[in-house]
């Protein structure tokens, strides 16, 4: 099999297999953020760069991992530029309001701990799914 350079564009169908999602994903976030802006060759053939793949990877991980809508990256993207979001994999950068006002060590705090009132809010929602799912297996 051919290993291509860390440098060489990529097709879309091999961005698709890298990043586990399908093309029509692809071609809508194109629609969605001006940022993302493939090579288009002869018969619309896309051929996306190195940086092309590494903003993607870092918006599949915002959106998947972190939950954010596309309206919150696109705000991401309009507040913290693509650098951010580029080296957002390296040094796993959140980027909500109150992280970015913390330390460093206090962003590690805060992302593994809740609050008491919120972890008490938590466990009684916790505790109605678990009296629903009782009475579900009940019946």
């Amino acid at each position: 099999m051919n290993i291509k350079s860390p440098e060489a564009f990529r097709t879309i169908s091999e961005v698709s297999k890298d990043l586990a999602l399908p093309q029509h994903v692809l071609r809508f976030w194109e629609t969605k953020f001006v940022q993302i802006k493939p090579i288009k060759r002869g018969g619309g053939r896309r051929y996306y760069r190195p940086e092309d793949v590494k903003l993607l990877k870092g918006i599949k991980s915002l959106l998947y991992n972190d939950g954010y809508t596309i309206r919150g990256v696109q705000k991401v993207i309009r507040e913290n530029g693509t650098k951010k979001i580029l080296l957002k994999e390296l040094q796993n950068i959140s980027f909500t309001d109150e992280s970015n006002n913390n330390t460093e060590n206090e962003n590690k705090i805060s992302q593994h701990s809740l609050g008491e009132t919120k972890r008490k809010k938590l466990m009684n929602v916790l505790n109605d799914l678990v009296e629903l799912r009782k009475k579900l297996d009940n019946d």
